[in-house]
């Protein structure tokens, strides 16, 4: 499995399934952020919530499954099921609701989380059992729209993911106000740590201990 970001909660996920290269992409944004959106194509598109910085299918070519919300899904062998959750810690007064994704592709057996727009400082006793074992965790740990770095290690602690990566924080040309990636890494005691321009993952290769990783946005 070959995972890339391209800023904000934006993710291309590549996967072989009977031989065949199979491929995920997660909340395309609009050009309104500061950033020009990625041109992805995709088999699979998974949209966490109607935000512009998140939605903009209009980006991504290809003759696509498209998915938008809470339920369980089989395409081509992937497994996905979106849970319900919130934009803020008001049930959704303040920003609406989101969808949380597990996917699974069958070949890989490789467990990734994504929680879109999240904003509830901690999962629930039902989303965490929704969610289940999670081998790769994209997390926000921005602030201000999502859970900051403080929640996001609440959030992964509950979780007990093998690898980390954070998303949805501060990046240059970015226009809308977020915290740095660096204030996360503080909180959940790291130093600094290299970029990779994409993660490889594979499933005997999985670290024992939860692992954070910082991709370059593309």
């Amino acid at each position: 499995m070959e995972i890339r970001w391209f800023g904000q909660a934006c993710f291309l996920i590549k996967t072989a399934q009977n031989n065949q290269e199979r491929k995920i992409v997660i909340d395309p944004y609009s050009f309104e952020i500061g950033i020009k959106p990625p041109k992805l194509e995709a088999d699979i598109l998974l949209i966490t919530h109607q935000h512009y910085d998140h939605n903009n299918t209009k980006a991504v070519s290809g003759e696509y499954f498209l998915i938008d919300g809470p339920g369980e899904y089989e395409i081509k062998n992937i497994y996905i099921r979106g849970i319900h959750s919130f934009h803020d810690n008001q049930k959704g007064q303040d920003r609406g609701i989101n969808t949380i994704y597990v996917i699974e592709p069958e070949a890989e057996g490789i467990r990734v989380c994504h929680l879109g727009d999240l904003g509830q400082k901690e999962l629930s006793s039902e989303q965490i059992e929704a969610i289940g074992e999670v081998d790769v965790l994209l997390i926000p740990v921005g602030g201000i729209y999502t859970i900051d770095a403080e929640e996001a290690q609440k959030i992964i602690t509950q979780i007990e993911p093998r690898i980390v990566i954070p998303m949805h924080y501060a990046i240059p040309k970015l226009n809308i106000k977020l915290d740095k990636v660096e204030k996360f890494l503080k909180v959940m005691g790291v130093g600094e740590v290299e970029t990779q321009s994409k993660l490889i993952v594979k499933k005997d290769k999985l670290p024992t201990e939860t692992k954070i990783i910082v991709l370059k946005p593309r």
